[in-house]
């Protein structure tokens, strides 16, 4: 993965052990071990994940070229997909509509004019 060889890897453990010392360098190296294994497994999960999501669209494809080629399947041989827009006159292309006989609308009727009632002597704001 990083192309390292023997030599490199030889010189990286005395550093290691001059730098930490006996002492500390076996819990190091486990340490390290196990986090460069955490890695890996999240690495190996992650491009797992994304297969799955490349297969599912794979499938999601695979069946949504099926349903159009069953909707084509079921059209007559002769009939197009594409609708044409064929230009004539009406006259000649279709037949005019036979009249049928509707009844006039009904006139509406007036409006109605409201007029204010006279006052009454029992109001004292009206004028005498």
């Amino acid at each position: 993965m990083f192309d390292i060889g023997f030599l490199e890897m030889l010189v990286v453990a005395i550093v290691a052990l001059l730098v930490l010392g006996p002492e500390r360098l076996p819990g190091a190296v486990r340490m390290a071990g196990l986090y460069l294994g955490r890695i890996k497994r999240s690495l190996a999960d992650v491009r797992s994940q994304v297969e799955r999501e490349l297969g599912a669209d794979e499938i999601r494809q695979t069946l949504h070229n099926e349903k159009i080629m069953a909707d084509l399947a079921k059209k007559k041989p002769g009939e197009s997909n594409v609708k044409r827009n064929i230009t004539a006159t009406a006259d000649e292309t279709r037949p005019e509509p036979p009249e049928v006989d509707t009844p006039a609308p009904a006139e509406p009727t007036p409006p109605v004019a409201v007029t204010a009632a006279s006052p009454t002597d029992d109001d004292p704001t009206a004028p005498k």
